[in-house]
């Protein structure tokens, strides 16, 4: 399935038919959202719902997914948009199409990094008290304030 924008152009894919995971882990490296190797996000995104790739002149710009499982959660995570179209307000369309697709749920989840709650405020997230998790690399999370150390 996709969809033109255009207003900006771009084009908007909600399947992992065509989807070049390599260029998929080059735009999470240079977003910068870490290294994911490409053969894990295809394994990721074909196991997520909902998922919007995002491109401008056939180059991916943008992407996000959601893991829902049809009625009571839906969790949006690993939004990402390339450095040169980041501002423009394709993050917040990307997550826009994502809360829709999730619309009638229990509850929407959102995965961020450290400094992006105020974005996601805007778009009317509000920060959880009791959510919690276990990383693989428990202590790298903790590092990177991701997790928070309880005394």
């Amino acid at each position: 399935m996709q969809q033109i924008d255009e207003h900006k152009n771009l084009k908007w894919i909600y399947d992992t038919k065509n989807v070049d995971f390599h260029e998929l882990s080059n735009l999470y490296k240079i977003a910068p959202l870490g290294d994911k190797k490409a053969e894990d996000l295809k394994v990721v995104f074909s196991n997520s719902l909902y998922k919007c790739f995002v491109y401008a002149e056939e180059k991916l710009i943008g992407v996000g997914r959601a893991l829902a499982d049809g009625v009571d959660c839906s969790y949006i995570c690993d939004v990402a948009i390339h450095p040169r179209y980041q501002g423009q307000g394709i993050g917040k369309s990307i997550v826009g199409k994502l809360v829709e697709f999730s619309n009638g749920y229990n509850k929407i989840i959102l995965y961020s990094y450290p400094g992006k709650e105020d974005f996601y405020r805007k778009l009317g997230f509000a920060k959880m008290n009791t959510a919690m998790a276990i990383f693989k690399n428990q202590e790298q999370a903790f590092e990177w304030q991701l997790l928070q150390k309880v005394i």
